[in-house]
């Protein structure tokens, strides 16, 4: 356990960092812009071309594993759905935000660093695919439900067009899809270039999380409304289970596809819940506090995972 949560200090420990910077510094929340400008248009991307890219395309083409993976996310995201609506009486667009908060995780900021330091190589190729193609999809289905929950009044082929475009020349497709070309076609970049790109990878997870802290600061928790406890615990608890569910009930993954995919799942809110509620101006603080709490709430669950990851409880041996 205790080389376990050596894995984890670096990572919590960079959170932690920019939230006291945050606090210490007492900067305004615009004065993060640049940063996360270069977190999202540089290294980031960086990191998505670099994992994709150097991958045997063979293994890009997992549609199995992608679809498997998705199924886990949106059986979630649908279950939290219904609840805000049938349960808890909450608007669509309340209903939505909520959803995304037990079922959208911070993929892109932790997901690679953490899953590649704890299972290596081996791991690049799903943590691409789970990072780039889950992220597609939450891109094309947020602005739909959202459209569809605040009564859009552009005509659906406009919507969809506009939809498809911003997602179309999101830095992160337009990075994956750079990689995929460059793997299918099995070039080698120039040395300066390859460099170029290693460098700015290697600044992707740091930077990110260093920014996550710092957002996390400038976010201050007010009150905690009674559908956080449950969202945290669909979140951190049944997606990575049904995840591990789904991918040993289906079976013929590798036990690293099978170990990244319930990593990532077992990752906390993403702070693009955040945004997105902001955009739209719904369950903003609410929002803000769902992520707070469930990377605060982390810091004890992931241990756990990264227990029966490492001590063989999660074995893929038995998939056909």
């Amino acid at each position: 356990m205790a080389a376990t949560l050596a894995l984890l200090i670096p990572f919590f420990g960079l959170i932690l960092i920019g939230f006291i910077a945050a606090k210490v510094s007492r900067q305004r929340a615009d004065a993060l812009g640049w940063m996360n400008i270069f977190i999202i248009y540089a290294a980031l991307p960086a990191l998505f071309f670099k994992l994709v890219s150097r991958t045997p395309f063979d293994e890009l083409t997992r549609l199995d594993f992608i679809f498997t993976q998705l199924a886990a996310v949106y059986s979630v995201y649908g279950l939290l759905l219904i609840a805000g609506v049938c349960w808890r009486k909450a608007s669509l667009g309340e209903s939505v935000i909520q959803a995304f908060g037990g079922a959208y995780g911070n993929i892109g900021y932790m997901g690679p660093g953490l899953a590649l330091l704890v299972l290596g190589d081996a791991a690049a190729t799903p943590v691409a695919l789970i990072v780039c193609l889950e992220n597609a999809l939450h891109f094309v289905v947020a602005p739909a439900m959202m459209a569809l929950a605040l009564g859009d009044e552009r005509p659906p082929l406009r919507l969809v067009g506009d939809v498809l475009k911003r997602v179309a020349l999101h830095p992160f497709i337009l990075s994956t899809a750079a990689g995929f070309a460059v793997a299918a076609l099995g070039w080698k970049l120039p040395v300066p270039l390859g460099q170029l790109v290693d460098y700015l990878a290697q600044s992707a997870a740091p930077c990110a999380l260093f920014a996550m802290g710092v957002s996390l600061a400038l976010r201050p928790l007010k009150r905690v409304p009674m559908e956080i406890g449950y969202i945290s615990a669909a979140k951190l608890i049944l997606l990575p289970m049904l995840m591990y569910a789904l991918m040993r009930g289906i079976g013929g993954f590798e036990q690293n596809w099978v170990h990244a995919a319930v990593l990532l799942a077992a990752l906390p809110t993403a702070t693009n819940v955040f945004v997105i509620s902001q955009h739209y101006g719904v369950w903003q603080e609410r929002a803000s506090a769902t992520v707070l709490i469930t990377t605060v709430l982390s810091v004890l669950t992931l241990p756990v995972v990264l227990y029966l990851v490492s001590a063989g409880f999660l074995s893929a041996e038995g998939m056909p």
